[in-house]
């Protein structure tokens, strides 16, 4: 009889009710072949493998993470609250040691949500895995953890969620953002002042296949994992660098899905993209699923594989290769060195944020405090076309005195300052979120 060598935990929230537009590629049907395929395979039925029911999170988890302008209820929609609720479900599983491992299969996705939030980008309002980090650590009080994003588009809103943050590592492989949305993810980008080395980019080749992919991931990723000794891992598990997706240009397949993430062994994943719907994600996710499970994978197979997938080029071998050793010495040899900034000395930072969604321009000024304590008080002042001004202050749940001082001052300067049409104040010392105005 077969079994599940690991215990692994199952959510499933396909969102029947929710879509960007009836042809956009985030539609309704797009985990329904998905769920078809788990039942037909008798996944539900292997002992081992449970299903959990989903439950809506509530608008403090996403406080937790946001900045929302206006407020929650503008930027999250039921289906939001029930795809984040469902990476919480999947935690809690985990973390109870009711299963060893779980995989939330929902959606809406969320990796491209930014800290602050003013509409939709690439598919996404709330960041739902990392709703689940800060729920992970608040609940169950754990510090460390890593994020592995095998999406095809880079996690710039998870990144941009943990930049100054040391106590998580973000590393995103996906298809170079020179060529693919959103345009970044590069490997100068590694962190915050607070938290150099914290973030590493992975940018890969189009066209690259599985053996660019698991060579990456067993030269780069395992080491660098074992180096940062993270209680948790969780895969952040986009499909869309399957060779069959209509919207990227990569050649992975079912299989090296299921390879990759044996190797990997999370804790816990969350499905992102992913938009082949009826070729592809039925067979990737039960992939996953059989490797989570610690099932032969063997088997996994998608019905165009023979006809249209191709052993990757040698050209693409030489350049990963290449790539490889240049971010091994970058993160693993020499790693970034702190930042030159003294010890409470202000850092001052500005970028523009693009929604192409809902068409919105961002503009926002950081303030973080070079600090060798904690990982920095924070200050974002952000303005977007929609005529919102904001003024999000967050202190870190590590924070040092000096940084909860200098976030006080930063709340009365606020308050002072009339051009601010929402001043937020979230502060993780305490688990709470105000709203000032």
């Amino acid at each position: 009889m077969i079994r599940a060598k690991r215990k692994t935990g199952l959510v499933f929230f396909p969102a029947f009710d929710w879509a960007i537009s009836p042809t956009h590629p985030e539609r309704e049907e797009r985990l329904l072949y998905t769920q078809d395929q788990v039942m037909e395979e008798g996944l539900l039925d292997v002992p081992g493998i449970r299903e959990y029911r989903v439950r809506p999170a509530k608008y403090s988890d996403l406080q937790r993470v946001h900045f929302c302008v206006p407020d929650e209820p503008s930027m999250a929609t039921e289906s939001h609250l029930i795809s984040a609720g469902g990476c919480l479900v999947a935690a809690d599983a985990v973390m109870k040691k009711e299963v060893e491992s779980a995989f939330a299969l929902v959606r809406p996705p969320g990796h491209h949500a930014m800290k602050v939030v003013h509409g939709n980008r690439g598919f996404c309002n709330v960041n739902i895995e990392a709703v689940m980090v800060e729920y992970i650590r608040d609940v169950y009080g754990v510090k460390k953890i890593a994020i592995v994003d095998t999406d095809c588009h880079h996690g710039d809103g998870t990144q941009d969620v943990y930049w100054h943050d040391p106590n998580v590592l973000f590393i995103s492989m996906h298809q170079d953002g020179r060529t693919l949305y959103p345009g970044s993810g590069f490997a100068e980008e590694n962190g915050g002042a607070n938290a150099r080395g914290t973030t590493i980019n992975i940018p890969l080749p189009p066209r690259t296949g599985e053996k660019g992919f698991l060579y990456a991931l067993d030269e780069l990723v395992m080491p660098l994992l074992e180096k940062f000794e993270p209680e948790l891992v969780i895969n952040s598990a986009g499909q869309d660098n399957h060779f069959d997706d209509p919207i990227t240009h990569m050649n992975f397949s079912a299989k090296g899905y299921a390879e990759l993430n044996a190797r990997l062994k999370p804790d816990l994943a969350v499905l992102e993209g992913g938009y082949s719907v009826e070729k592809a994600l039925p067979y990737v996710n039960v992939g996953i699923i059989m490797a989570m499970a610690g099932m032969d994978t063997s088997t996994v197979k998608e019905p165009g594989y023979d006809k249209h997938y191709a052993p990757q080029a040698p050209d693409i071998t030489d350049y990963i290769t290449n790539l490889m050793g240049t971010l091994k010495d970058q993160f693993l040899i020499n790693p970034p060195a702190p930042h030159p900034a003294k010890n409470g000395e202000i850092i001052t930072t500005s970028k523009r944020i693009f929604y192409d969604t809902d068409m919105i321009n961002e503009n926002q000024d950081e303030r973080l405090v070079r600090c060798r304590d904690c990982a920095g008080a924070l200050a974002i002042d952000s303005h977007s076309s929609k005529g919102n001004k904001m003024m999000g202050i967050h202190i870190p749940k590590d924070a040092c005195p000096m940084c909860q001082k200098t976030a006080e001052k930063w709340v009365n300067e606020a308050l002072d300052n009339k051009k601010f049409h929402h001043i937020f104040l979230q502060d993780r010392t305490k688990c709470t979120y105000e709203v000032l105005r």
